[in-house]
């Protein structure tokens, strides 16, 4: 069984099972092509490769899949030219990244995807992830995005080999 990112009026809803729960998806929706930077939420299905979390701001997530906590010097490059792109990185870091300890509570918990990953291609997107979503679900990156209470519920739940998928249609 899959958690599947799908149209739900005007908005997005993400189903497991018997369970649906409001989501949010890229700032310029769910496309099949994508590439660096273009806010699309990837068309496809998707593994499900770890759980990152923030252990200074909460207890490590129940889930089937490995997890571990992330730390202030941790980052994911986004830098289509670095040889580490699409990779998670250890900060300080020269090239363009994005840096997992946020400010913000979006990423306190990281279900990484493997999106464009084995092995990445240059420019085809990068930190494809599902995460905790603004309070008013406004659009993501490019990424999936559940509430807190949603995404722990999903972990709790999900099998081992739950993929993501996003579909553009039903």
């Amino acid at each position: 069984m899959d958690l599947v990112v799908i149209p739900a009026g005007t908005s997005w809803q993400a189903k497991y099972g018997e369970h649906r729960w409001r989501c949010a998806v890229g700032r310029c929706g769910v496309h099949v092509e994508k590439v660096e930077g273009d806010g699309v939420s990837p068309v496809g299905r998707w593994p499900i490769r770890t759980v990152l979390y923030r252990s200074d701001r909460i207890e490590k997530p129940i889930s089937p899949f490995p997890t571990q906590a992330i730390t202030e010097l941790d980052g994911w490059c986004d830098d289509p030219a670095h040889a580490d792109y699409n990779r998670p990185v250890t900060r300080p870091f020269s090239a363009s990244h994005e840096e997992m300890w946020r400010q913000d509570n979006l990423y306190d918990i990281v279900v990484v995807l493997g999106h464009n990953d084995d092995p990445p291609v240059r420019g085809a997107g990068s930190a494809i992830f599902l995460h905790i979503a603004h309070v008013d679900y406004s659009p993501t990156e490019g990424c999936a995005a559940l509430s807190r209470g949603d995404l722990l519920a999903f972990l709790a739940c999900a099998q081992p080999g739950t993929h993501l998928e996003f579909r553009a249609t039903v």
